[in-house]
């Protein structure tokens, strides 16, 4: 049987474990607060380890989804981290979005080690990884990527391989470059419905079957009309990725000035406390305008 570890229980990690062990997957799971990876061998069975290394040992495939460059790192080359119990020839999967600096950093430390490494950040959200409908874009060795697919389609709609190593990460970049605009775009129209004495609920449903329809009209329309942000990434998350974007778009030459600005958007949703608001709740600073 396949022994695969899994390196960080948040919102997206915990189901996407859950669907290794319920495929069949020999699984064991690692936490940095251990109550939840008690939790989560209560609720599916498995194992859990006290350190990442102690997951990693033996383990055939090691998938990760944590907060950041930083506990990435922590994970894999810090104190006891999973690249030194690794066994030869094991890939290390990291879901986590990342700077693709720090990517290509741990592949070229991977495979000094003999390890292989995959990049793998997802979209989907919290439904996405609780459904096993992720979205899953790669980068690394062809051969690797190729080992890992099967594993990582336990909890994905859609997993490709983009390019080398970084690539995984530049993709995801993309993604949440094209959100930003259209949560800001799709807020300012409901705002716009508000204020002009419009149903826009009724709005919505009209306007979602042209070419403004989008995944962020149809799931999230309802509870940012109802003042409701307990749905799906928080503003924290989404400031940490765009900053990857904007730095990176520094580095590459690209210019993002949409995204420059909701970013400095979701700073003000912070400034009202908003943090851990779902990204939709860019329509609560307009309404703070008001």
């Amino acid at each position: 049987m396949t022994r695969v570890a899994f390196l960080g229980l948040g919102v997206m990690g915990y189901p996407m474990a859950g669907h290794l062990k319920s495929k069949g997957f020999e699984v064991v799971v690692y936490n940095r607060t251990a109550a939840k990876a008690e939790a989560w061998v209560k609720e599916h069975g498995g194992e859990m380890a006290l350190t990442p290394a102690g997951a990693a040992e033996g383990a055939d495939f090691v998938m990760a989804c944590v907060g950041n460059d930083d506990d990435l790192r922590q994970v894999c080359v810090g104190e006891g981290g999973a690249f030194a119990a690794m066994k030869d020839g094991a890939i290390f999967v990291d879901h986590t979005t990342v700077s693709a600096k720090v990517t290509r950093e741990l592949y070229e430390a991977a495979g000094a080690a003999g390890l292989g490494f995959v990049d793998a950040p997802i979209s989907g959200g919290q439904a996405g990884a609780e459904n096993g409908v992720l979205s899953i874009m790669c980068g690394g060795d062809a051969d690797t990527y190729t080992k890992a697919e099967p594993v990582m389609e336990s909890y994905a709609r859609i997993c490709r391989r983009i390019g080398e190593s970084g690539a995984g990460q530049l993709t995801k970049m993309c993604n949440q470059i094209a959100i930003a605009g259209v949560v800001q775009g799709l807020s300012e129209a409901l705002h716009f419905a508000e204020k002009a004495g419009l149903d826009g609920a009724a709005v919505v449903e009209v306007i979602s079957q042209g070419a403004a329809g989008s995944w962020q009209m149809s799931n999230r329309y309802e509870t940012m009309i109802a003042d409701h942000f307990e749905h799906g990434f928080a503003v924290d998350w989404m400031r940490k990725d765009l900053g990857i974007c904007l730095d990176t778009a520094d580095e590459t030459g690209a210019s993002l000035p949409v995204t420059a600005l909701v970013d400095q958007f979701y700073k003000d949703v912070q400034k009202l406390g908003g943090g851990r608001w779902d990204t939709s709740s860019l329509i609560k600073r307009l309404r703070a305008l008001d």
